[in-house]
């Protein structure tokens, strides 16, 4: 797994990153994770069950992205990926410089390639065509592409002009054990084989308190965000004011930041609501779920979001989720668990007080939420549906069982045939970046002879026969009945 985005900073790749790579472990996969360095962390880090990280030390630009030089990266990547006998590197995040560069060296060295795209993009501002072409270079040779929702697919093939059968959808997910809300019941264990204990499918199950809001109880809403602009923290700024006039018996808490947290605390002086809007600053992401269960209604007023990871975590605590209709969100949460707004300050206002005037009336049953959510998320579940792209990709299963139909044999109406595993043939690839545009497909290959011609380099100057070997973390036994890897030196499964 490679990406400039992982812990210690706090986030949503960050998180999925983690979970998905921690899960895979527990199928009996060998995983290693590249980020750059954090102050403090610097050369190799091992995790919870045996992860290891290699925070590589470049220099970061910009909201904790590195600096691209395209090239620069490709020496201590080559060396990374033989001491851990790497056969598939996986790429995530559309800013990522190093993820991307990774792909790159990583087809030149003759390995399978996995990207996965966690945001959205528009197609006219100048920072969006520069992103889309960069994407467009970097998938031209990947193997296969992940998405987080339908929404990011439709955005991520029309960006990088990609074939939508090359192109697979795995949600986000939530450990739901992490999140539960505050007065939560444990279910009752199971009694003897032919016993119910008076409930019909033999188990209570958990339950929470539920507690209706009267007109007068007060309402807490809690915003967890990063204060961007992408955010939406400027339609929260112009809306809190506004709620807090309309329900009086009402206040917020605030978590997260950002350069648009000094906007929030002059409105904050400005309409003297300190008694009333509590900032917290930035929060760990275990603490996360303590600052949520403080409240009733979860608000989320992001302009774009390809998934919103957060809004499940928020509707596993108990809360009741308001949050604009834009992006994936839609997809996430079922109606009855969320009140949608356009991303406009009018209906957000008008949103969060039909959310208030739900609670108060008792028509929502937010004490269900959790274990609903609990069964339709789980990271074990897009591990699984993860390791199958893997599998496609490498030839463990047929393109047929993979992508739906023989694609050698066929293509789809309307599509052009291609072969679903792709060729590592220098000519085939430079076919593929040539028809990239006029210019730019030409400049791609000048780029992609480069990273050969260095590639071939290293490999006289650095052999591999010179490159020691690390040996692996004991891994477990495959979950699904195999043999435990971790006995024959980690030949096998290594991702």
């Amino acid at each position: 797994m490679v990406s400039d985005f992982f812990f210690p900073q706090p986030g949503g790749v960050e998180s999925h990153i983690y979970q998905l790579s921690s899960k895979l472990i527990d199928r009996g996969h060998k995983v290693i994770i590249i980020t750059h360095n954090y102050e403090g962390r610097t050369g190799v880090r091992y995790l919870t069950n045996g992860l290891k990280v290699y925070h590589v030390p470049f220099f970061v630009i910009y909201r904790s992205t590195t600096f691209p030089t395209v090239f620069s990266f490709f020496p201590i990547f080559r060396n990374i990926v033989i001491r851990e006998r790497i056969e598939i590197v996986h790429g995530h995040g559309s800013l990522s410089n190093l993820g991307h560069e990774a792909i790159l060296h990583a087809r030149a060295m003759g390995l399978r390639t996995v990207f996965t795209d966690h945001s959205l993009f528009g197609f006219a501002d100048a920072t969006s065509i520069l992103t889309n072409k960069l994407l467009k270079f970097v998938l031209s040779d990947v193997d296969h592409v992940i998405c987080v929702s339908h929404t990011c697919k439709e955005n991520t093939v029309l960006r990088a002009s990609l074939d939508p059968l090359m192109v697979s959808v795995i949600p986000n997910a939530v450990v739901a054990e992490n999140f539960r809300p505050l007065n939560y019941v444990e279910p009752s264990p199971a009694p003897p084989l032919g016993e119910t204990n008076g409930h019909p499918f033999g188990t209570a199950p958990a339950a929470v308190p539920h507690h209706q809001l009267g007109p007068h109880d007060p309402i807490t809403i809690v915003v967890i965000s990063r204060l961007f602009q992408n955010k939406g923290t400027d339609l929260l700024t112009a809306a809190i004011p506004r709620i807090l006039e309309n329900h009086t018996n009402t206040r917020f808490i605030i978590a997260g930041d950002g350069p648009k947290g000094i906007d929030l605390e002059q409105m904050i002086e400005q309409n003297v609501l300190q008694d009333r809007v509590e900032m917290i600053g930035p929060v760990r992401h275990e603490e996360v779920r303590d600052v949520m269960v403080r409240g009733h209604i979860y608000l989320h007023p992001s302009l774009t979001e390809a998934f919103g990871t957060v809004i499940v975590e928020a509707a596993s605590c108990g809360l009741y989720v308001v949050c604009t209709q834009v992006g994936g969100i839609p997809e996430v949460l079922p109606s009855h668990m969320t009140v949608f707004a356009r991303p406009e300050e009018d209906d957000i206002v008008a949103a969060t007080g039909r959310a208030i005037a739900a609670l108060r009336a008792g028509r929502v049953r937010t004490d269900k939420f959790h274990e609903q959510v609990k069964n339709m998320y789980s990271w074990t579940n897009v591990a699984k549906r993860t390791e199958r792209v893997y599998h496609g990709i490498s030839g463990a299963i047929g393109e047929a069982e993979f992508y739906g139909y023989e694609i050698a044999g066929a293509a789809p109406a309307g599509g052009q045939a291609r072969s679903g595993v792709r060729s590592f043939a220098l000519i085939d690839r430079l076919k593929r970046y040539y028809g990239c545009g006029e210019w730019a497909g030409k400049l791609f290959c000048l780029c992609i002879v480069l990273d050969y011609l260095l590639f071939l380099a290293l490999e006289f100057w650095y052999p591999r026969a010179d490159i020691d070997i690390c040996r692996d973390w004991p891994r477990k036994a495959v979950e699904n009945g195999g043999r435990d890897s971790s006995k024959d030196g980690g030949k096998d499964g290594v991702k």
